[in-house]
């Protein structure tokens, strides 16, 4: 991912200014990667290495929503409803 990337996704979902770090960023920069790693899988199948590291980061962003969705529902709905997720 590049940086102008990131910056984009940072902008578009952060809570204030400041804002780097947060779940609804971090679901948003995982989404894109996992979409991307997604790309690449279809392309070469037999590159295992990579499926875990999806597999790895499909739980990281699970666990991510999860807390979100406990938290503050509001926020989660707006999170998934941005970024077509299924709930």
């Amino acid at each position: 991912m590049e940086a102008a990337q990131k910056t984009e996704y940072t902008k578009e979902f952060k809570l204030h200014e400041k804002d780097t770090g947060s779940a609804d960023v971090q679901i948003a920069l995982l989404t894109h990667r996992i979409n991307d790693l997604t790309k690449h899988l279809q392309k070469f199948k037999k590159d295992h290495s990579s499926r875990r590291g999806l597999l790895m980061m499909v739980a990281q962003r699970k666990k991510l929503q999860d807390y979100l969705k406990k938290s503050d529902s509001s926020r989660y709905d707006k999170v998934i409803q941005k970024l077509n997720l299924r709930k």
